[in-house]
């Protein structure tokens, strides 16, 4: 991170080589009666205040790689009992020299009307180069087709009795049935249903956990479906931008995804007998079913709990992206209101301070996307001419460069529309309005509910399903 945050320092201090114009000083002022210079200084900032605003760059961060790996390091050295049960040193010694057999894996797919993606979920663990020794599909006050589809797969069934608390309480409702019958060498395999595992997911998962007694959980990178049109491609930015993050931050994971993450059954009874006491929630629940964001709940209460967790690069998932403007505002709204009030029920820890800094600055973000949009309007309602200043057109060129390689990935849809920059900064106001949105709701206390997407099946027919994806990126702020 310092090595980046370098990099950039010397290619802004390579721009101010740039000689701006002396006529650019010559400008004719047009509407606001001037006030243009009043609001927006269009001279080249003195070099001292250059370097200074670099070096803050640079010592911030610096500062926040530096105390994450300091608090990260205290975990993983914990041997608190009380405070850290899931703690890696804790783990180790309660397992050595045993040997529990070898790696399995359980897989729960959490389903509520989902007869036409169904399928394709439950393909996509039966072609894994190491397949689940066992699938349950979790049908969830179904009213479609969807315990015919998995019966027909082959897979177990069970349907929820009475249960009103959506996935968490449909996963509740099966956990306490299963996890008693788990050893510490079976893992449990939580994945969406809406969701397709690529190929060598779980061979990946089986091996980092029969290699690391210690790791306690592991999450999957998402990338989009096709399709959706421009809006679909949007969101694959987004979640490609997102796993390139991941694999540089050498797998430290910021959420278990709902799409598709493996957990050791010791972890996720840690987390339910730890309910109300050092964690939120209900006694004896492993998912919180007061919170919107289950799996970044899930998240915060095993790092609290001192949990070694990763997010290979090699655990690949494909999930749904949101069709409408509509249903991608429903989807976000829940995102961003569940990382801001699992963070309230959490408080403010040295395990949940990354969260929320990150927090904050989609807060300043928010402030500075907003306030670019309106100096560039009153740029234009300011001047007769347009002007140009080579030294900001040379940090606009880095930053789209930056755009489009961090998507590179994605083909030539996804460099395309990175490159054009102005059609990304427009959906990045849209998730800023969503997060602005978020907090007023939660400060004048409206209620939050679950909302469904209705979406073209193969077919051609037509089905719901959540907004829920639970592919929550929230150590982002409910973005990635």
């Amino acid at each position: 991170m310092f090595a980046i945050a370098a990099s950039a320092a010397t290619a802004l201090w390579l721009l101010l080589a740039v000689e701006v114009p002396s006529g650019t000083a010559q400008i004719r002022e047009g509407l606001l009666l001037g006030a243009w210079r009043v609001l927006y200084d269009t001279e080249l900032p003195p070099t001292q205040i250059l370097l200074a605003a670099i070096a803050l760059a640079v010592l911030l961060a610096a500062g926040v790689a530096l105390v994450e790996q300091r608090i990260s390091t205290r975990s993983r050295r914990s041997v608190d009992h009380r405070t850290d049960p899931l703690a890696p040193k804790l783990v180790m010694a309660r397992t050595r020299g045993v040997f529990a057999g070898p790696v399995t894996v359980t897989a729960l797919i959490p389903a509520h009307d989902e007869e036409h993606s169904l399928p394709a979920t439950i393909a996509s663990l039966q072609a894994q180069s190491h397949p689940p020794e066992r699938i349950i599909v979790i049908a969830d006050n179904c009213t479609d087709g969807t315990v015919e589809v998995a019966r027909r797969a082959g897979v177990e069934v069970v349907e929820t009795v009475g249960n009103t608390r959506k996935k968490a309480g449909a996963l509740n409702q099966v956990l306490t049935r299963v996890l008693p019958e788990l050893g510490d060498n079976d893992t449990v395999l939580v994945m969406d249903a809406d969701t397709a595992l690529d190929a060598g997911f779980l061979q990946t998962a089986v091996a980092r956990m029969t290699s690391d007694r210690a790791l306690m959980a592991l999450g999957g990178l998402f990338y989009g479906e096709d399709g959706s049109g421009l809006l679909g491609q949007f969101q694959r930015n987004e979640y490609i931008r997102y796993a390139r993050e991941m694999r540089r931050r050498d797998g430290r994971v910021l959420v278990l995804t709902g799409t598709a993450s493996v957990f050791r059954p010791a972890a996720l009874q840690a987390v339910a007998d730890s309910r109300g006491t050092r964690l939120p929630g209900t006694p004896g629940d492993v998912y919180d079913t007061a919170a919107l964001t289950e799996d970044n709940e899930l998240t915060l209460a095993l790092k609290s709990l001192g949990a070694l967790m990763t997010s290979p690069p090699q655990c690949t998932v494909v999930t749904e992206v949101m069709p409408t403007w509509r249903t991608l505002w429903a989807q976000r709204l829940r995102w961003q209101r569940g990382a801001l009030e699992n963070l309230g029920a959490y408080g403010v820890t040295p395990r949940t301070m990354r969260y929320w800094a990150q927090q904050l600055g989609i807060g300043y973000g928010v402030i500075a996307l907003g306030a670019y949009f309106l100096l560039v309007t009153l740029a234009v309602l300011s001047s007769d001419q347009w002007i140009w200043f080579p030294f900001w057109i040379g940090l606009g060129g880095l930053f789209t460069l930056e755009r489009v390689v961090t998507v590179w990935k994605g083909g030539w849809r996804a460099r395309l529309l990175a490159a054009t920059l102005l059609p990304e900064l427009v959906f990045d106001a849209f998730l800023d309005v969503v997060y602005v949105k978020g907090v007023l709701d939660i400060c004048f206390g409206r209620q939050a509910s679950w909302k469904h997407v209705v979406h073209t099946a193969p077919t051609g027919t037509v089905t719901s399903s959540s907004t829920a994806a639970s592919q929550t990126p929230v150590g982002t702020g409910g973005r990635p």
